[in-house]
């Protein structure tokens, strides 16, 4: 009979063990998790988002072909420290792309508006490619929204002061393939929504030095040696931005917000905790 009892007890344990195990490994659906998420109609559109942990806000801005999923390295490391804002840009993930043509501005206005509607005064803010041109615009149209910027990958012109010729070429013919698509009336993929993100990246930003100059929140202006942005325009913006500092990752790929997240999440982090340090060197 005792050996009969100690193997139920054995059994409930380990049913219990297994259990707690599976709850605990269940992998969160980033960008689709019911629990998280949540819509805000903003500016004529319907713009998801997402929250997770507690603490002061920090709010995560994904790049053009992404959407919160992308983020989720990010994710996973900030909430921990951070109540996480994450949002999907118009027209991507669950967000409306609504009937205007797409402009970082417009963006810009949608992420200021969503703090508004989240009742945030102001937060740190992580952005990487084009979500780092719209951090970089956050502190210019909506300086007291932002306490700090981390801006990885970004650029201030669509043209090769900026980026590589390569890489405008393929950005043009991308535009140029889609609406060859629009004119046949396929229907195989959304090819109004990959005109308009190929435009933007073709036509936009325009952002100036002193446009810059007006961002007055502490700025970590980061980028690669092998990032699609060129080292002397990152130098530049980093140069314009009176409360900067510089980070360029050696060996590392505009993708290093996934395939190297610690290294960059750390970086970032410490530069969000650290008193400002730099500007005593640029009196």
């Amino acid at each position: 009979m005792k050996i009969v009892v100690d193997n139920l007890i054995i059994l409930f344990f380990l049913s219990t063990f297994c259990c707690n195990t599976e709850n605990n490994n269940q992998v969160i659906q980033y960008g689709d998790n019911k629990i998280a998420g949540n819509y805000a109609n903003l500016n004529g559109v319907k713009l998801y988002y997402e929250i997770y942990g507690d603490g002061v806000s920090l709010l995560l801005l994904h790049g053009n072909g992404g959407n919160i999923e992308a983020m989720k390295y990010q994710i996973e490391y900030f909430s921990k420290n951070y109540r996480v804002i994450v949002m999907d840009c118009r027209g991507r993930g669950k967000s409306e792309l609504g009937k205007d043509s797409l402009t970082y501005l417009q963006m810009t206005r949608d992420v200021a508006s969503l703090l508004d509607y989240l009742h945030v005064d102001s937060a740190y803010i992580i952005g990487r490619s084009d979500g780092g041109i719209l951090a970089l615009m956050m502190g210019i149209y909506f300086p007291d929204k932002v306490k700090k910027i981390a801006a990885f990958g970004a650029n201030l012109s669509p043209d090769t002061n900026a980026i590589y010729p390569d890489l405008i070429e393929q950005i043009k013919k991308d535009r140029i393939h889609a609406e060859e698509m629009i004119e046949r009336n396929d229907t195989t993929q959304d090819w109004f929504l990959i005109k308009q993100l190929n435009r933007l990246m073709e036509f936009q930003p325009h952002i100036s030095a002193e446009d810059l100059k007006k961002i007055k929140s502490p700025v970590l202006i980061l980028s690669c040696d092998r990032d699609l942005v060129k080292e002397e325009h990152t130098l530049f913006i980093y140069r314009n931005i009176s409360k900067s500092n510089l980070c360029i990752f050696p060996g590392e790929t505009h993708w290093i917000t996934s395939t190297n997240p610690n290294l960059f999440n750390s970086t970032v982090a410490k530069f969000f905790s650290e008193h400002y340090k730099g500007e005593e060197i640029r009196k």
